[in-house]
């Protein structure tokens, strides 16, 4: 049984002990819960809680940015972003493949008349400056009018270098437009990178980071830039129905997270690079990673009985009947767990000896 996504659904809520579909599957641990269950609370659409004025504020500080504003998920944050940054019948020109585009069900198209301009992305997870620069329109009634450059970091787990993101943000302002990153996995980027977290944002005018990926929250992502755009997008969280009442709880999971989960994301990525190493070892496949996560192409079409077995062995990996499977490492894959994973690749792939 599958949801819409094309990952196999579990049978019930009870979570298996190792989930690699995505780093968004992690559950709040004792302290979270603690920090959660003791959050000062208020009312934030009257901006009255202190925990998310707290949030906002710290990663307005770290990113080096005028303000900060704490929404329910990521989409949102890339949603409330482009829809303050462009009007009706304005130009995104954004990466083909890049979240913004491909998994946010159109609705900056939908909901805020953007067009949306694609264009290849590079082999490593950036765009082309001179792509970009050709996109651009000229001053014309029949096309849309550009004003954005969507770029992402990290791309497919792909940390971008700080060059190759900047001589994009070059291209676009050398032609009157903004740039947003959607910095889902910000913090994957700037530990892959060995940067500093305002050495990705001082590139850019707008950034979104997620706060349930890789750092482990239930949920909540916040957007930063500056004061006038954020509070443009304020206003459109409201109307898109986000504005969260004693959201306090949400926010200090996420002041948790940004004290306690950061630097251990290189401890996933660690174990990626080992995961990723002991399949290239017996064979399995096409294999790449990047950051925390290992995509595999398994040979001879053993796609459904790979994931089948890892099953067996109490690991859940997604992924289609063909085409490469993502395996994501988290905070709640530990050494133990990643030894039970290995185990399992091994006992699969001894049954199935390469050629």
């Amino acid at each position: 049984m599958s949801d819409r996504s094309g990952f196999p659904r579990l049978a019930n809520s009870i979570a298996p002990r190792l989930d690699l579909r995505s780093d968004t599957v992690t559950q709040p641990d004792e302290g979270m819960r603690r920090a959660m269950y003791e959050a000062e609370l208020g009312d934030d659409v009257y901006g009255e809680d202190p925990s998310v004025n707290r949030l906002e504020e710290t990663v307005a500080e770290r990113l080096g940015k005028d303000a900060a504003l704490f929404v329910s998920s990521g989409t949102m944050g890339n949603l409330t972003a482009l829809l303050a940054h462009c009007g009706r019948g304005e130009e995104v020109i954004v990466g083909r493949g890049y979240h913004v585009v491909a998994y946010e069900a159109a609705g900056s198209s939908v909901l805020g008349g953007i067009a949306i301009c694609t264009i290849p992305v590079e082999a490593d997870g950036c765009l082309s400056p001179d792509r970009i620069s050709a996109q651009v329109k000229p001053d014309d009634s029949h096309m849309p009018v550009s004003r954005l450059v969507g770029l992402e970091n990290t791309h497919n787990g792909k940390a971008v270098a700080l060059d190759r993101l900047a001589a994009c943000a070059d291209a676009a302002r050398s032609a009157g437009l903004s740039v947003h990153l959607d910095g889902a996995r910000l913090f994957n980027a700037v530990t892959a990178l060995g940067c500093a977290e305002h050495d990705l944002s001082d590139l850019v005018d707008t950034v979104s980071l997620c706060l349930s990926k890789g750092l482990g929250t239930p949920a909540g992502s916040v957007l930063t830039g500056p004061s006038d755009l954020i509070e443009r997008a304020r206003r459109y969280r409201k109307m898109l129905g986000g504005g969260m009442r004693q959201s306090g709880i949400l926010a200090s999971a996420g002041l948790y997270a940004l004290e306690h989960n950061v630097e251990r994301l290189a401890e996933d990525h660690l174990r990626a690079a080992r995961l990723a190493a002991v399949l290239e070892e017996v064979g399995a496949g096409a294999v790449e990673q990047a950051t925390n996560m290992v995509f595999l192409t398994p040979r001879d079409g053993l796609n459904d009985a790979f994931r089948a077995h890892m099953a067996g062995c109490g690991v859940v990996v997604g992924g289609g009947s063909i085409g490469s499977i993502r395996m994501v490492l988290h905070k709640d894959i530990d050494d133990l767990g990643i030894e039970g994973i290995l185990a399992g690749i091994l006992d699969f792939f001894g049954h199935f000896p390469g050629h």
